[in-house]
């Protein structure tokens, strides 16, 4: 039986692995290194697989992680990538939450291990209840649901809970004064982390359409206004393209600008773009907004006839969310 290759590969890290009898991290071309974290984290991990070398049918299961380190600059990645082959090979629902420095890995609300840093936390770190956590919980500044299950179904896989402002109906309102997408996200953000002490996650996107000039672009939300819906917002974007017959010439993208702000720290910005057409009819009955008029690439499909997993892959969203996953280790650790 060929065994399953694994693979995580992103601007910072990439791992290759599979599952064989034994439980090995090791870099590139170099498996004799035990001085190194790798050599520490993956005693930290081999308990997990509960691995019994007496055992009669050992080696015929693939019962232990074998995985090979290209580069790697986030332990919590490593070892979510780990979980991932254990939970896919031995049946088992293994997370990793990263809660005040510290990587827990928990299975059915169960806590089983903790990695702590080298030098260990101080415990009024590691229980205080008001420190802002990305691992734990993450407040989304933003009141629309489309985007909050958006958001929900990309942190899930990361054992990170989501929260909007929904949830808290006394923080006031801000209001999008910015000329440009990432003016308006820092708005956001760095307002609602300001006012509550947290970490906070916010989105500006909207669709740009060239033969437009780029509009509705930051006013994507409040085309149609006064009182905007998506419906009227649908329906003055097919009036305005009305005279343009040519699929080629009505090319858009969606944008996405994240960020992510903190009390006392500067804010992670990363963006991204999803080309695509406007198409001349609404087609689709998933997504938001312009979902139904967004024709993607070239596959004659608009955004609200994709599933959430496959938009979520490559969706501005989707994309920007890849870029913050990368830096937001490295944006973590700085003070």
């Amino acid at each position: 039986m060929t065994k399953k290759i694994y693979e995580h590969k992103d601007g910072q890290d990439w791992f290759i692995g599979s599952m064989s009898g034994h439980n090995t991290l090791a870099y590139l071309g170099d498996e004799n290194r035990i001085d190194d974290p790798l050599f520490e984290l993956n005693s930290f991990l081999s308990r997990l697989t509960l691995i019994d070398p007496f055992s009669e049918d050992e080696w015929n299961k693939p019962r232990g992680y074998c995985v090979t380190v290209v580069r790697w600059s986030s332990e919590f990645k490593l070892i979510s990538f780990v979980l991932k082959m254990i939970n896919e090979s031995l049946d088992r629902r293994l997370e990793a939450r990263q809660h005040n420095g510290a990587i827990l890995i928990i299975e059915d609300d169960r806590l089983l291990a903790a990695q702590l840093p080298q030098n260990g936390l101080p415990l009024s770190d590691f229980f205080d209840k008001s420190q802002s956590d990305f691992g734990d919980k993450l407040l989304i500044a933003t009141h629309n649901e489309g985007k909050v299950k958006e958001f929900r179904k990309m942190f899930a896989s990361l054992g990170i809970e989501v929260e909007s402002l929904n949830d808290y109906p006394d923080l006031p309102e801000v209001e999008e004064t910015g000329m440009t997408f990432e003016e308006n996200a820092r708005l956001k953000a760095e307002t609602i982390s300001k006012l509550t002490g947290r970490m906070v996650l916010a989105d500006d996107s909207g669709l740009k359409v060239d033969a437009l000039g780029g509009l509705p672009g930051v006013w994507s939300a409040r085309f149609s206004a006064p009182d905007p819906t998506d419906e009227k917002n649908n329906a003055k974007l097919l009036h305005e393209l009305a005279m343009v017959f040519e699929q080629k010439d009505r090319s858009a993208q969606f944008h996405s600008t994240l960020v992510v702000a903190a009390p006392d720290k500067e804010s992670l910005i990363v963006d991204a773009d999803w080309p695509g057409y406007i198409a001349f009819e609404l087609k689709g009955e998933d997504g938001f907004g312009y979902d139904p008029l967004f024709l993607v690439g070239e596959t004659g499909r608009t955004a609200a006839q994709l599933s959430p997993e496959e938009k979520n892959a490559i969706s501005h969203r989707g994309l920007a969310m890849k870029k913050l996953m990368e830096e937001f280790p490295t944006w973590q650790n700085k003070h």
